[in-house]
């Protein structure tokens, strides 16, 4: 097979890659995200027929002083190993609340065990398996970029009417940005009380990083219309608004998505009400508009769980979400004749949760019993001092 980059370089197009481009095509790293990043160290082999054992073992030798927490997207060979399960502020408030353990493994992405950080005492010591384990939607909302649109919210005259809501899939830059401008954190089960609070405190609310969670919370939850809502692009100029649309808006959502949620598409609606009559249509509210007024039911990932718990026997459900927790959920209820299939036909897993696999935990659980700090994930204390105002806030909410 013809190598074509050596057959047309870069250079011979007079073109000059972006760091972005070079970043993508595995060229360079960024040292500020969790991406391009190596553990160093040796992994055992992923076929090592031992590793369950190892991890079993290591985890035993660690007993108190090691906690495991394990996020529901996460592979059923981690899942396993976890001491509770749940959603990611779930998981964070777990470990606040096991201050004997000294090592917090958290099975699950970077911003995840960041707000672990933030949440726990400072002898406790955070650990990321895998710190490639990042979150694409995360990484779609830098400081950088937020502290310039809200230069641009400043320059139309809006930004004192602005409150920053950001959601709990965000870095915790972002979670500080939103501490320092009297803003709140909020989940997907909270996100309507949260910007019901910040519509009482402003008169508009900069939604981050995800828009199709602050959309489907504004307009299906709160009776506002999409035109209530502009959409602020960070690679546009000005966020590709202008200042009558700044001033119009209630909703300013940022240009991030969920790489999973975002695939399922109204079509996917149609054609599994096609293939399987009767069937309920129950998905996250990270997924786009469209299919969330397509589906018949909406919630979070507890919600979702705690629906098919409560859900008939011989019902049938498609359910829009990550395809680890979609297949752990149609194993768990098939004794119970519930029928649950993954939404899309296309197989979609989240990529960077996945590289959390039973290598990384052993090589991680074994390097702790041996005395040797790995994948330690620190928030630095300024940093700290802000995200946890903003997460108070949400704390604090009725």
């Amino acid at each position: 097979m013809r190598d074509v980059t050596t057959a047309h370089p870069v250079q011979d197009l007079d073109v000059q890659p972006t760091p972005l481009a070079l970043l993508l095509l595995g060229r360079d790293a960024d040292p500020r995200s969790e991406r391009g990043v190596e553990c160093p160290g040796d992994l055992p082999s992923p076929s090592d027929p031992d590793l369950v054992e190892r991890a079993r073992a290591a985890k035993e030798k660690l007993g108190e002083k090691v906690f495991v927490l394990g996020h529901h997207y996460q592979r059923d060979e981690v899942i396993q190993f976890a001491d509770v399960t749940g959603d990611s502020f779930k998981l964070a408030r777990d470990a606040a609340a096991r201050p004997e353990a000294e090592y917090i493994v958290f099975c699950g992405v970077h911003f995840m065990a960041e707000s672990a950080d933030i949440l726990t005492t400072d002898d406790q010591k955070v650990v990321l398996p895998d710190l490639a384990a990042g979150c694409s939607m995360a990484d779609m909302a830098t400081a950088e970029q937020v502290a310039e649109c809200w230069d641009v919210l400043t320059e139309a005259g809006v930004a004192e009417q602005v409150v920053p809501v950001s959601y709990m899939n965000s870095s915790a830059d972002i979670k500080a940005f939103t501490g320092r401008h009297g803003g709140t954190i909020c989940t997907s089960s909270n996100a309507r009380r949260a910007l019901e609070w910040a519509f009482e405190q402003g008169e508009k609310v900069l939604f981050l990083p995800d828009q199709h969670l602050g959309r489907n919370t504004a307009v299906r939850d709160m009776g506002m219309t999409l035109e209530d809502c502009v959409l602020y692009n960070p690679h546009k100029p000005n966020g590709g608004l202008t200042v009558e649309e700044l001033r119009d808006a209630k909703m300013i959502l940022w240009r991030g998505h969920c790489s999973v949620h975002g695939r399922f598409s109204v079509e996917s609606v149609d054609d599994v009400r096609a293939r399987i009559p009767g069937v309920n249509v129950l998905v996250h509210p990270e997924c786009k508009h469209e299919v969330v007024a397509a589906a018949d039911y909406v919630g979070s990932t507890e919600y979702i769980i705690k629906a098919l718990e409560a859900a008939p026997a011989g019902s049938k459900w498609a359910i829009g979400t990550e395809l680890n927790l979609v297949r752990r959920l149609a194993n768990r209820f098939a004794a119970e004749d519930k029928e649950i299939v993954f939404l899309d036909k296309t197989v979609c897993f989240c990529s960077t949760m996945n590289r959390i696999d039973l290598p990384h935990l052993v090589w991680t659980l074994e390097s702790l019993a041996e005395g040797k700090l790995v994948n330690r994930i620190e928030v630095d204390p300024e940093t700290e001092k802000y995200a946890k105002l903003a997460l108070e806030r949400m704390l604090a909410l009725p």
